[in-house]
């Protein structure tokens, strides 16, 4: 079965890096995003050395992409939370930004999973989203 890439302008080109932020099946129903870290649109780390600032970022650009595919937060199925040296104040920290992102929606499943390190040094946190599209 065909895929669509999702690649939305305002957020960095992820091609030359070697994946698209999202894709969906044609004809499929679910939307499949790569995992977002703190990046801007020209590639800077928003918030180097802070965890909270690159978990809004991070949860700023999955909305971005869902809002591109036509979804939102009340759309997300399944979360997965890559923390850095993850402990008690960082999982705090993405317990409040999970409650502004979904608001009064009810959140998805989410597994938090604590890495020594991810793509790049600055990275803290990587979050994987999927969500479905509505009939």
């Amino acid at each position: 079965m065909a895929t669509t890439k999702i690649n939305p302008s305002g957020l960095y080109d992820s091609t030359p890096f070697g994946f698209s932020h999202a894709a969906v099946q044609d004809g499929g129903k679910v939307l499949h995003l790569a995992g977002q870290v703190a990046w801007d649109a020209d590639c800077n780390v928003v918030g180097v050395g802070d965890f909270a600032a690159q978990v809004d970022k991070a949860l700023a650009n999955i909305a971005a992409v869902l809002s591109h595919s036509g979804l939102g937060p009340s759309d997300v199925v399944r979360l997965r939370t890559y923390i850095v040296d993850n402990d008690m104040e960082r999982l705090g920290a993405v317990v409040g930004a999970l409650k502004r992102f979904y608001g009064d929606e009810t959140p998805a499943p989410n597994t938090v999973i604590g890495v020594q390190s991810l793509a790049l040094p600055d990275f803290l946190v990587e979050i994987e989203a999927t969500a479905q599209f509505r009939d």
